[in-house]
C-alpha cells in the first residue's frame, strides 16, 4: 500500500490543477500533453499551473449514484471552462437550483471518494461558486 500511496502523492497534476502550453502558439491543455497538436515538433511544451477560475459551459444534476459510490445526493457535474481555455469535467459543490451556465466557478481541493473503509481515499480538484 505504501508505493500506491506515493505514486497518487507524486500525481502533481491530480493535486494542482497543472496543464501544459505551448510556447510557440500559446494554446493551453488539460489534462497536459506532451506535444501540441496544432504546432507539432515545432511547439515547445511547458508545465502550467492554471489559476483554477472559470466558467460553466453546461451542467446536470445527478439524482443517483451508481452503488459503489458512497456520496450524498444529488450532485451536480459540470464542463468548466477555465479563463486560460481547457475545458473539464468537474464536480460542482452547490445546490443544485443556485447552478447556471454562465457562473463564476473557482477550483478547490476535495475529497473525490474512497476505495472502502479502510482503503486509499483519493483527493482531486471540484469547484465552488466564485
Amino acid at each position: 500500500m505504501a508505493s500506491t500511496a506515493k505514486f497518487w502523492r507524486e500525481q502533481a497534476a491530480r493535486y494542482n490543477l497543472e496543464g501544459t502550453h505551448c510556447v510557440n502558439c500559446g494554446t493551453f491543455f488539460y489534462p497536459p500533453r506532451i506535444i501540441c497538436p496544432k504546432c507539432r515538433r515545432h511547439g515547445a511544451i511547458e508545465t502550467y499551473k492554471f489559476k483554477g477560475t472559470g466558467e460553466v459551459v453546461t451542467y446536470t444534476t445527478v439524482h443517483q449514484a451508481p452503488r459503489n459510490l458512497n456520496r450524498q445526493i444529488p450532485y451536480t457535474l459540470a464542463i468548466i471552462e477555465l479563463d486560460e481555455g481547457p475545458r473539464l469535467l468537474s464536480e460542482v459543490i452547490c445546490e443544485p437550483e443556485e447552478i447556471s451556465i454562465g457562473m463564476r466557478v473557482r477550483n478547490v481541493f476535495r475529497k473525490i471518494g474512497e476505495e472502502d473503509e479502510k482503503g486509499i481515499i483519493y483527493y482531486g480538484t471540484k469547484f465552488v461558486p466564485a
